[in-house]
């Protein structure tokens, strides 16, 4: 685990490709760049750890590869896709079933159950055919929280909050999970909890890019890509 250098050639499928993709702001008169062609490859089932100090770039990256941005030059590929020839309902369409986001602040609506927190991306993207509720139950039990399906969010601790937004993202099956400082607002127990949940998840095939400062999350994954000053560098 935690590998910084890709070795051989590896011939499963991309789900994401960042090529020569570049981003800036206009700050006034200026153009500020905060990426800087980078390119990118990940391939299904990987577990990668995107690390950098504060000003690197990462959540704009995470913006990026998300699709919660369009990227000033360079293109974003998410399963053989260019998301710069897509219409914003397309983009909608494509973050909603490919992608599952996994938030430092859980992003939980106060006001719904866990349950209801975890079939919420189905009212707006569901996939035909599939029982949303009953799939929902079944991922709060995957997470371990089956005596709290109908807990708010305010009667739960901030590592089971974290459980119902992985939950939450899993409720599509997206090519892609998404995590932007997963540990971030938990203490040391709770967050080894959430990234057993991870490594379990990666474990059963599934694709998972983490944006993180702590190099000890980053161990978990099987490949650590790290970003400074808007550039991909070597470790």
């Amino acid at each position: 685990m935690g590998e910084s250098i890709e070795t051989g050639a590896d011939k499963r499928e991309s789900v994401i490709e960042l090529v020569s993709l570049c981003k800036s702001y206009q700050v006034g008169d200026m153009e500020v760049p905060i990426l800087r062609s980078i390119d990118l490859s990940v391939k299904k089932g990987e577990f990668v750890a995107i690390m950098g100090p504060s000003g690197s770039g990462k959540s704009t990256l995470m913006n990026m590869i998300g699709c919660l941005d369009r990227p000033t030059c360079g293109s974003v590929l998410i399963m053989g896709k260019d998301v710069s020839r897509l219409t914003d309902a397309e983009l909608a369409r494509l973050r909603g079933f490919e992608i599952g986001f996994v938030f430092q602040n859980f992003n939980l609506v106060p006001r719904l159950s866990a349950l209801q927190n975890v079939e919420l991306p189905t009212y707006a993207n569901k996939k035909e055919g599939v029982d949303s509720r009953k799939k929902a139950k079944e991922l709060i039990g995957l997470v371990g929280l089956q005596d709290r399906i109908d807990y708010k969010p305010t009667a739960l601790s901030g590592g089971q909050q974290q459980r119902v937004a992985i939950a939450r993202a899993l409720i599509n099956d997206p090519s892609l999970i998404l995590a932007d400082e997963p540990t971030g607002n938990l203490d040391s127990k709770s967050g080894r909890e959430i990234m057993g949940i991870f490594t379990d998840l990666h474990n059963k095939g599934r694709t998972i890019i983490m944006i993180t400062h702590d190099p000890g999350l980053a161990e978990y994954a099987d490949r650590v890509v790290h970003l400074k000053d808007g550039v991909i560098g070597a470790t």
